[in-house]
């Protein structure tokens, strides 16, 4: 790997804690997705004129929890990952859509890195190749939907990687992506709902990280609650069978400096939440 230390120090262990909160999202058993069928296929190649590695692997994963594709790529130029689970890789269109936005990411930051190496060169400054690093993980995987989420890191030469979220929500009975906020009457209606609880418990978090108290003072701008349906929205599952919990993926410079890193807001699914979700979704969730 040809990792800067700012991307190993920072990014790793971020890679790492977004994994040990996701999958608390989801605390039973999750119904068994089909295998993708066929044995481990795995293949390696080196290209020529400079140090570069690139594998892929695609792994049959009957549970659908575990890594069931994995393309990991390094150069003079980048360093790019991108793997999705097994529960994805069951379903075609959706497996179908991460290999296209796969290509897509890979192609841009290709496109990037030369123009950053080109103007290093020009500029006489070291070039230190770019990044893009993103894994697909299982929120929840119900008999109806399957909720995934990703933490992208991505570097482009700065004085820090980046970093941020995606998420996906799969309706598996129509076949289709939709937007968790088509699930609900009106954001307003959910914002409603959910504000008072989610402004709480972000109030908390931040006086966990900053030594007991929660406002920084001054002028930081990151003492005030902000509005959760601006982030990442996942909904989660504790009982395998239903939406019973709603979560919040909160970059860094959103709820605070970079220095904090990311913020995490998981709420409970109430009655008066499941009041604003449009009558022909309410059976997807249950209150907790």
């Amino acid at each position: 790997m040809r990792r800067s230390p700012s991307v190993s120090v920072i990014l790793v262990p971020l890679l790492a804690t977004a994994a040990m909160t996701l999958s608390a999202c989801s605390k039973s058993p999750e119904p068994a997705a089909p295998p993708s069928g066929g044995a481990a296929v795995e293949a390696r190649a080196t290209s020529t004129g400079s140090s570069a590695t690139a594998s892929a692997t695609t792994s049959t994963d009957a549970g659908g929890k575990g890594t069931a594709h994995a393309v990991k790529a390094s150069n003079d130029l980048y360093e790019f990952t991108y793997s999705w689970p097994g529960a994805a890789e069951a379903i075609p269109a959706l497996r179908d859509q991460l290999a296209r936005d796969e290509a897509s990411a890979r192609s841009k930051l290709e496109v990037a890195a030369k123009a950053g190496q080109s103007d290093a060169r020009q500029h006489g400054y070291p070039f230190h190749p770019f990044g893009h690093w993103q894994e697909w993980q299982v929120v929840t995987n119900l008999p109806g939907w399957l909720s995934l989420s990703s933490l992208v890191g991505d570097d482009r030469g700065g004085a820090h990687p980046n970093y941020g979220y995606q998420a996906i929500l799969w309706d598996k009975q129509a076949g289709l992506r939709r937007d968790v906020m088509d699930l609900f009457i009106a954001r307003a209606a959910l914002s409603g709902a959910i504000h008072q609880p989610f402004c709480d418990e972000l109030k908390r978090q931040r006086a966990k990280k900053r030594g007991g108290v929660a406002s920084m003072g001054g002028d930081s701008g990151f003492d005030a609650c902000i509005d959760p349906l601006a982030q990442t929205v996942i909904l989660g599952s504790s009982n395998g069978r239903t939406f019973d919990r709603i979560g919040f993926l909160i970059a860094p410079y959103e709820a605070g400096p970079y220095a904090e890193g990311s913020y995490e807001v998981t709420l409970p699914v109430t009655q008066r939440l499941i009041e604003t979700i449009k009558p022909e979704w309410r059976g997807a969730f249950s209150a907790k």
